[in-house]
């Protein structure tokens, strides 16, 4: 009889412990979740999800080896974490999904915020100009819609720019379309226009092929910049993360790395 007394105890002691072991058990995993700073450091190694594919932000060179404006900054934060760096290449479709399942420390991959990420992820403070603007020489007196009177434009049709610009371009400015970037950047080349809008991106590709003509920035369309993807819950790592930004935006080094990649300078605004 005692010994039935006794298990029925233990029954009832183990259901009542039951669940606050599991609460235990689950505090202590988010609280190591919630540690990836200090595991990066303990490792020695930051792994970053980087792009492959999208140059200038990254792509593989002749070497074979990863460059580009997101593989500079995947090594400028290890660098300033004393840290090695392992580069692990995504996809537009899967950079998310390696932060989440904790195969990347970071995303760095020319990722824009929007508020279906946000609910997934968190973003770091801008690190990276993305933007559509009007660009042209460096001696068109152009810096903003109102200079446009009477200058022929080149633009993509049905491009972001082409829909935006048509808004705000006074009347006697003319948008010449192109079916392509191709056709676009050739149209500028070839002197059929004056300026042309584009994207960032696109632009620090249209300067690499410029002979003579000076290209630059006059303003700014529509500005979605680049954060680095940061997992839920580490605010050490993401306070870590701004910090570095911070440092580098003060230092001029963010501004070497967009000189470097996209043939211009951070915006003022930036």
């Amino acid at each position: 009889m005692k010994a039935t007394t006794r298990n029925r105890s233990q029954r009832w002691a183990h259901r009542l412990l039951a669940p606050l072991l599991a609460l235990c058990a689950a505090f202590g995993a988010v609280t190591s979740h919630a540690n990836t700073l200090d595991d990066i450091q303990q490792r020695g190694v930051l792994k970053v999800a980087v792009p492959q594919d999208f140059p200038p932000f990254g792509s593989i060179g002749t070497d074979m080896q990863p460059q580009g404006y997101d593989i500079d900054m995947a090594r400028l934060i290890a660098e300033d974490l004393d840290v090695d760096v392992e580069l692990i290449p995504v996809t537009s479709a899967n950079r998310i999904p390696f932060l989440t399942t904790g195969k990347a420390d970071l995303v760095i991959s020319s990722l824009g915020k929007n508020p279906d990420r946000a609910k997934v992820i968190d973003f770091s403070e801008p690190y990276a100009p993305f933007f559509n603007g009007v660009f042209g020489p460096a001696d068109a007196a152009v810096s903003g819609a109102d200079d446009l009177q009477d200058q022929v434009i080149a633009v993509t049709r049905g491009s972001i720019e082409d829909l935006e610009l048509t808004k705000i371009a006074p009347d006697s400015a003319t948008l010449k379309r192109f079916e392509d970037n191709n056709a676009t950047i050739s149209a500028f080349l070839s002197g059929q226009s004056d300026l042309i809008a584009t994207g960032n991106v696109v632009a620090a590709a249209v300067g690499e092929r410029t002979s003579g003509r000076d290209l630059e920035v006059k303003f700014l369309i529509k500005n979605s910049p680049c954060y680095v993807g940061v997992a839920k819950g580490e605010d050490a790592l993401i306070a870590k993360v701004n910090e570095i930004i911070e440092g580098a935006h003060a230092d001029g080094r963010l501004n070497d790395i967009s000189e470097r990649w996209l043939n211009a300078p951070l915006p003022e605004t930036f």
